[in-house]
């Protein structure tokens, strides 16, 4: 029921607010439903041992094999507690930013809330697929309608990208479901099969890909910097902060278990060289930017590609570090678009040349900032390091990578390099002498220090007492590995 419940609240309450013709009314409804959504997913934390309660099955499509079967696991608690985090500190931080049109505004927000709820609980690949693509499609009205002046460009590129990979992972989705004994899109239909490496290996490209260009991972990365820069900020802080976990979550749950040799075969060659030159890559373009949304954009990339890499590792270490990296990514990113949409809401810009100085004029979002930026390089007491530790000592440790040890050699360079962008951002914008512009600058207001706090008071939660979201995660990363391990035994 409590599954049931993260899906139907934000799908409800979004179709309802198309109704609402007032702003205020239909920001209040979008807040509450995201508050009581988050209350939900904070209950069924405390309900994990009655799996009763976690999940919910009922006949959807009988004829294709496929039922309406979600269930809250450690991995899924996780990224629903992410996703129900982040929409209420979304809305509380953009109160002040205004909408043409905002009851269909706040209803797409809430409907992509519901989209990402179904898929980190879909046990069904077809449900998987539904959820997936009810994600994206509230995403692409929110930017091509509320984007900036090259939204149409942005949005295209993201609909054909976006698009092509759904399609690719669909006829794998499908041809799976033809192997299956039962011919279900059942999970644990999917775990089961034997499938030969040949086909294995056709399989996993289509659907990687698919996952890849959501991440997005080098080279399918393209779509993201234009269109997070295009986005309005409250819909880039989705995109960055939760729904780029889509494509990592999907090789985690579907395509290690599923297609493990292929997986094996890819993750220590292909993947992990794309991934390596993608953080590399992404980490110069960084140091390069002087506009912050675009900085903050290839950043992501480079901290993604880390994570794809401890996934192929296979091991406990990294699978559980990726994990907790997921949660602590989301709310760093979200944490540092709500600095970026203040600045530009207040200031009419992004570009480090045209600010500086804030710290003398914004005391208080200075110190934040600093904090955020800080866990966002991975410093010891904050939750960015709990889990690229875990990452990095799963990488150096795997028996999967031939040259382990480069792999993690060029990873840390990412990290040193990400401290290099990072810091500079920070000192552009808040040290040095006031601009024009921030000449007359004020400190944030009520509801960014709320939002911010709130941000802050989890980076350091979990970055000295990260032991609950290694317990919850634990069973979840130990069965993934073991069903990956076991399947590719039997087929070697």
């Amino acid at each position: 029921m409590i599954a049931l419940l993260l899906v139907l609240l934000p799908l409800i309450t979004g179709v309802a607010t198309f109704f609402l013709r007032k702003e205020n009314a239909a920001k209040k409804l979008a807040l509450l439903s995201s508050l009581a959504t988050m209350v939900i997913s904070i209950l069924g934390l405390t309900l994990f041992n009655k799996t009763e309660l976690l999940q919910f099955s009922a006949d959807w499509l009988p004829g294709l094999g496929t039922k309406f079967d979600i269930r809250l696991d450690g991995m899924g608690q996780l990224l629903c507690l992410l996703t129900a985090i982040s929409f209420p500190l979304i809305f509380i931080s953009t109160w002040q930013r205004t909408y043409k049109n905002a009851h269909n505004f706040f209803a797409l927000m809430l409907l992509a809330q519901a989209g990402l709820m179904g898929v980190f609980l879909a046990m069904d690949a077809l449900v998987f697929y539904f959820f997936w693509e009810l994600a994206l499609i509230p995403v692409y009205f929110l930017c091509s309608m509320w984007g900036g002046e090259k939204r149409i460009a942005a949005t295209f590129k993201f609909f054909i990208y976006t698009f092509a990979g759904s399609v690719l992972m669909l006829v794998a989705l499908i041809y799976l479901q033809t192997q299956t004994v039962d011919h279900s899109f059942s999970i644990n239909s999917f775990y089961q099969l034997e499938i030969k490496n040949d086909i294995q290996n056709w399989l996993f490209v289509l659907m990687f890909i698919a996952f890849a260009i959501k991440m997005p991972l080098f080279p399918f990365h393209t779509w993201q910097p234009d269109l997070y820069e295009q986005s309005p900020t409250s819909t880039t802080m989705v995109l960055s902060g939760i729904m780029v976990k889509m494509g990592l979550f999907g090789v985690i749950r579907w395509l290690l278990p599923t297609l493990p040799s292929a997986s094996f075969a890819y993750g220590e060659t292909t993947v992990a060289v794309l991934a390596v030159i993608g953080m590399l890559y992404a980490s110069l373009l960084a140091m390069r930017q002087n506009d912050m949304k675009r900085l903050i954009a290839y950043s992501s990339i480079a901290h993604i590609g880390l994570m794809v890499i401890a996934i192929f590792a296979e091991t406990q270490l990294a699978m559980q570090g990726v994990m907790i990296q997921l949660f602590s990514h989301g709310i760093n990113i979200i944490g540092l678009w709500i600095i970026v949409e203040w600045i530009e809401r207040k200031y009419g810009t992004t570009k480090f040349s045209e600010l500086g100085g804030l710290a003398q004029k914004a005391p208080v979002m200075s110190i934040l900032f600093v904090v955020i930026a800080l866990a966002n390089i991975s410093l010891p007491l904050t939750n960015g390091f709990v889990g690229e530790f875990l990452m990095f000592s799963g990488i150096f440790t795997s028996k999967i990578f031939t040259y382990q040890i480069v792999i993690t050699a060029a990873a840390g360079v990412c990290i040193i390099l990400s401290a290099v962008y990072m810091l500079r951002m920070v000192q552009k914008i808040i040290y040095g002498n006031t601009s024009a512009i921030t000449a007359n600058a004020t400190d944030i207001g009520f509801n960014e220090k709320f939002a911010l706090s709130i941000i802050a008071l989890l980076i350091l939660a979990v970055g000295l007492f990260p032991q609950p979201i290694l317990d919850l995660t634990q069973t979840t990363a130990t069965q993934i590995l073991n069903e990956a391990n076991i399947l590719h035994l039997l087929k070697k």
